[in-house]
């Protein structure tokens, strides 16, 4: 028979020296009501709840289910805890060491299982999105006609890393980045329960506010650094885990950042101004004091995305292209890998030329738009297609500029009120030394100069 997630011998060595195990390992929830957050998934008669036996069974029986989400979230531990609390038959498989032969050996043994014992099983995959399309192919009939029941966890989007057919049959639930208060709740029952320290030490509220922020959401990580910041202090004789002593114990320093208050504005300004002013080393300090501080990646994607518009613009125009790519990067990896992406935007922005034409362009012309400079359309760009607008004089003396040498036509556009204004003034930085000339060159033309050619 194949192992299980957790071999035998494996629970036999954990229960005679418990201590003998990492700390994120005894800290394992037991039961669906030990997990921490994705309560979205743990409501009554859930997949997931069902999958442990709780609710409808037979032909309302739980679907195979996909669990998304980033690294330390809960995937293998809800895994687990299916393991521990259902009466089925639990084997597991990672994407990274199993290949075909091995997923169809569980799956003609689940079918003896089943015809022989009446006992179901239910595959954990980890790891799924590097498995290959025939790999996945493999499974399809097992979940189709229910020889297995799986559970397949990714750090990838599905949608893009695991075929359709296998993704229709399955049940695909999003698991949420763990909150400071999850994690906070998680460090605080490992302090005092006995599979834990036992109250062994205490944690000031500094120190625990560090571990949030290089937890970075992360729970195996925070139970990791709590247990050296603890192994630290014992060893010393402590009862109490200075953030000395926590610093000390994980070989990193405090980031003095609050994401809810004035330090997260300031140091996100600082960053945004250091790209403006072009220095790339100071813009990298600050995205580094951010990520360390557990900033939502998402939001630093968006401050960028709108200093390649206010900052940049047309200087280089591919600025925002590279802004709005990693911003799709980040939402699909998240941390840790997103930092890299964030740090080839940044640098790409800090060194781009500058121009705030485009930003200056459109507030002037908001400007007079609040103003009251607006005025009618002019006659000739007005809708010509419906009834009656003929005789209103609409669209009548309007000139089609693709049947013009050139494709510009000397006719008027703004209303009378603005007719003339100029709203975008381009830099000579950059690619916007293009704009410049060619916005010259067009505006000669309008005006029916032969200059302008």
């Amino acid at each position: 028979m194949e192992p299980d997630l957790f071999t035998a011998a494996a629970e036999d060595r954990q229960e005679k020296d418990p201590a003998g195990s990492p700390l994120a390992v005894r800290m394992r929830p037991r039961t669906l009501d030990e997990v921490v957050g994705q309560q979205h998934l743990l409501k009554p008669g859930s997949p997931l709840r069902r999958l442990v036996g709780e609710g409808a069974g037979g032909p309302a029986g739980p679907s195979s289910v996909f669990l998304w989400g980033p690294p330390g979230i809960g995937k293998t531990t809800l895994a687990y805890v299916v393991s521990q609390a259902t009466n089925k038959r639990f084997v597991e498989l990672s994407a990274i060491t199993a290949g075909v032969k091995e997923v169809r050996a569980v799956i003609d043994g689940a079918r003896r299982a089943s015809g022989g014992y009446g006992k179901d099983t239910v595959l954990f995959l980890d790891e799924i999105h590097r498995f290959s399309k025939a790999q996945q192919d493999s499974l399809l009939p097992a979940v189709e006609n229910r020889w297995v029941t799986l559970i397949a966890a990714t750090t990838e989007n599905p949608y893009f890393s695991v075929i359709s057919p296998l993704l229709s049959r399955s049940l695909l639930l999003t698991l949420e980045p763990l909150t400071d208060d999850d994690l906070r709740g998680l460090l605080r029952r490992a302090l005092t329960d006995e599979r834990g320290l036992g109250g062994a030490v205490t944690l000031p509220e500094d120190s625990e506010a560090h571990l949030l922020r290089i937890a970075g959401g992360d729970a195996r990580r925070a139970l990791t650094a709590l247990e050296a910041g603890a192994g630290s202090a014992l060893a010393k004789r402590e009862q109490e885990i200075t953030l000395q002593t926590l610093e000390e114990a994980v070989d990193r320093a405090a980031v003095k950042y609050d994401r809810a208050g004035d330090q997260h504005y300031d140091v996100a300004s600082a960053l945004i101004k250091s790209i403006r002013g072009s220095d790339v080393d100071a813009a990298l300090h600050y995205l580094a004091r951010m990520i360390e501080a557990g900033e939502d990646p998402r939001f630093i994607a968006r401050r960028l995305m709108i200093s390649a518009s206010e900052d940049i613009g047309l200087a280089d125009p591919t600025a925002l292209q590279t802004a709005v790519a990693a911003a799709q990067a980040v939402a699909l990896i998240g941390f840790p890998e997103a930092r890299i992406t964030l740090s080839q935007a940044t640098i790409a922005l800090a060194l781009a030329p500058k121009s705030n034409a485009a930003y200056l362009a459109i507030d002037a012309a908001l400007a007079d738009v609040r103003a009251g400079k607006a005025g009618p359309v002019p006659a000739h760009l007005r809708d010509g297609h419906y009834q009656g607008a003929q005789k209103l004089g609409h669209g009548q003396g309007y000139q089609y500029p693709h049947d013009l040498p050139g494709g510009i036509a000397a006719q008027q556009y703004a209303p009378d009120a603005v007719h003339g204004t100029r709203y975008y003034t381009p830099t000579r930085h950059g690619t916007e030394a293009r704009y410049a000339d060619v916005s010259e060159r067009v505006r000669a033309r309008l005006r029916g100069e032969s200059g302008g050619d």
